[in-house]
């Protein structure tokens, strides 16, 4: 599993036009799945986003909590986070979850996220997204759980 986290002021997503999902200050996140990933792996990742402390304290050290600051979360599916482009020009997409299987994944980290955060907001499964943001920093990680979870 992956997650390209961004700390932002304010995030969007709309598809045809319509506004589906929208916070304020604090993270968008979005997120892969790949072969391997299960629940214990989903459970890690989610308290380990939720954990973290990145926002400025009052003396500008990333030492807050998302909770301590009352911040939100914005979770998009993100297969394109397992393309592959050690070949060639064009990505690779083998290493990513097949659609069934990853919509299911994406659903349960998003309940699981629900525990910590009850006003999550998500994207679409396999929408034409438009996803709007304003980054904070610009302050963005990368989270693989193949580093994060044992």
């Amino acid at each position: 599993m992956r997650i390209l986290l961004q700390l932002v002021q304010n995030a969007s997503v709309s598809v045809e036009g319509e506004q589906i999902a929208k916070i304020e200050k604090g993270y968008l996140l979005f997120v892969g799945f790949t072969a391997g990933d299960d629940e214990h792996v989903l459970r890690k990742m989610a308290e380990k986003v939720f954990k973290l402390r990145i926002f400025p304290d009052e003396n500008g050290k990333t030492n807050l909590s998302l909770s301590q600051v009352g911040g939100h979360i914005l979770s998009v599916s993100q297969f394109t986070l397992y393309a592959n482009m050690k070949e060639g020009n064009r990505p690779s997409f083998t290493d990513c979850m097949k659609p069934e299987e990853a919509r299911e994944k994406f659903d349960l980290f998003n309940k699981i996220l629900r525990e910590f955060e009850p006003t999550l907001q998500t994207g679409r499964f396999q929408a034409d997204m438009k996803v709007s943001l304003l980054n904070e920093g610009p302050f963005t990680l990368i989270l693989d759980s193949r580093e994060l979870v044992n």
